[in-house]
């Protein structure tokens, strides 16, 4: 039987390099293109870059390994108009609402696994245990793999012993261990194929998340219209989807008109999207879930059925989940969050847990676009630019100069002169993405997944990763997306003078 599992894995592994043997080069094998190599057609050269410990293959590079800096895993022919895949935690974007520009990429790191989302498809490798990959087994792979039994994946999150996915119909699929119930099956086994999850929602899923053992997902934005009147009400409901922007501006145009009719008779005039927020998997009673203080019926607290979080009093449109509390963001910039607290990861200036849902206070004068959340540490990214940390400080995972834990939310001096416009978090390490494609890590370095060599194994405040020229040609590195996972990272980079000849 272990031979069988060592053919397939190597059947896998020439399945990928077949595909991409015409690309290969430094800078990483051509593992996905939109159109024939031949073809004159613009394009814009994307790597995925990998660093840090991958013994358990989810590096990507083929073997045990460490690597000490940011080095090519891949390397994607985009089309010139492509856009980034939704980000946990990130707000949506209405630039990237451009009906041409249908092909998203995206990545993402779980406990010791890894995932690259493009077009729909996606490639999955690393530690296979409790079927996280997917594939029907538990082997793990060492490169790229692509998926054949899902596709039509808008988005990909992955946990600890687990992955979910959202597809661009709406659905969630989720699969690898379900012992706490973070697949959201209503049972607790585990599940090597990717499963659909059947929840007590009515609309489609705009937003999923996940961490360690729990999961959130969001509903699709719906614009509630209520009309009263001295003789009657009308309701008018309809989903706003996001990425259609000539659909969206009908609907609001039908709807300033409905204004307009009835407003002259009305007493009361009242718009609101009716997002919902939606809880599963692990709540040892601390509360991440949102759910209650008593924790889920199941192994160790958990919740294997998707519950709304009906103590969450307003819509929001972006969650994340840390290690043992949720975040939530609103559209218009508010955050929301609950759970374990006892090293401030709720930012409310004290280390009380707390399952109920609360604003955090102190930061109203910050328009927040982005949250994430690590083991217990807590990041947001401002309209302007600025990046705030609170939380658990003790691998320096928050950016300041000490490694104290800090109560509530305070801007990272360190990045004050650039302007950030992506942040991610791993377990106890930190990252940041600028304008100008600069990608900054800080925070513990022990496994050397800050990408670079000869740090202490504490980072106490943001540094600068460098990239290696390995082929000069293709131009500068620009990252442009960055995921953490337990002892590894991975990156996106943007090749600026690039074009296929040249790979």
């Amino acid at each position: 039987m272990a031979a069988l599992f060592r053919s397939i894995s190597s059947l896998r592994s020439f399945r990928y390099l077949s595909t991409a043997a015409e690309g290969v080069s430094a800078a990483g094998p051509l593992l996905w293109s939109h159109t024939d190599v031949e073809s004159c057609a613009p394009s814009s050269i994307v790597q995925v870059l990998s660093w840090g410990r991958g013994s358990s293959g989810q590096l990507g590079g083929g073997k045990e390994e460490i690597r000490f800096y940011p080095s090519p895993v891949a390397t994607l022919r985009l089309p010139s108009n492509f856009h980034l895949a939704p980000i946990q935690g990130c707000l949506p974007s209405q630039s990237s609402s451009d009906p041409d520009a249908n092909v998203e990429v995206g990545i993402s790191c779980g406990l010791f696994h890894s995932a690259l989302l493009v077009d729909g498809k996606f490639w999955i490798w690393g530690k296979g245990d409790g079927g996280r990959l997917g594939f029907g087994d538990e082997i793990s792979l060492f490169v790229p793999s692509l998926n054949p039994n899902l596709e039509d994946v808008r988005s990909i999150a992955l946990g600890g012993i687990h992955s979910t996915a959202l597809t661009r119909s709406g659905e969630v699929f989720t699969w690898g261990y379900g012992g706490f119930g973070a697949l959201g099956h209503s049972v607790y086994h585990s599940e090597l194929l990717p499963r659909l999850v059947k929840a007590p929602w009515t609309e489609k899923i705009s937003h999923l998340a996940t961490s360690g053992a729990h999961t959130a997902a969001i509903t699709s934005s719906v614009l509630v219209i209520i009309i009263a009147t001295l003789a009657f009400a009308v309701v008018l409901a309809f989903r706003v989807e996001d990425s259609n922007p000539c659909l969206l501006l009908y609907k609001q145009t039908f709807a300033f008109l409905i204004t307009v009719i009835f407003c002259p008779f009305s007493s009361a005039f009242k718009m609101e999207p009716a997002c919902e927020l939606f809880t599963w998997g692990r709540d040892e009673g601390e509360g991440r879930l949102g759910l209650g203080s008593g924790g889920g019926p199941g192994e160790a607290g958990s919740l294997s059925i998707p519950s709304r979080v009906n103590a969450l009093p307003v819509p929001v449109a972006a969650v994340c989940c840390g290690g043992f509390f949720t975040m939530a963001l609103t559209s218009d910039g508010h955050i929301w969050n609950w759970g374990a607290n006892s090293n401030c990861e709720l930012g409310r200036g004290n280390n009380l847990s707390d399952w109920r849902p609360h604003l955090i206070p102190g930061i109203d004068e910050h328009q927040i676009v982005q949250i994430a959340a690590g083991g217990y540490h807590s990041l947001a990214l401002t309209d302007t630019g600025k990046v705030l940390s609170w939380g658990y400080g003790g691998h320096s995972q928050l950016g300041h100069p000490s490694v104290q834990n800090q109560k509530v939310p305070l801007v990272i001096e360190a990045l004050a002169d650039e302007h950030v416009v992506q942040i991610a978090c791993g377990g106890s390490s930190s990252a940041a993405i600028t304008d100008k494609g600069k990608l900054y890590m800080w925070g513990n370095a022990r496994d050397c997944q800050l990408g670079i060599p000869g740090l202490p194994e504490v980072q106490p405040v943001p540094v600068e990763v460098k990239f290696l020229m390995e082929d000069e040609a293709l131009g500068p590195h620009h990252a442009i997306s960055v995921a953490i996972g337990a002892s590894h990272a991975m990156c996106l980079v943007l090749r600026q003078n690039s074009s296929i000849s040249k790979i």
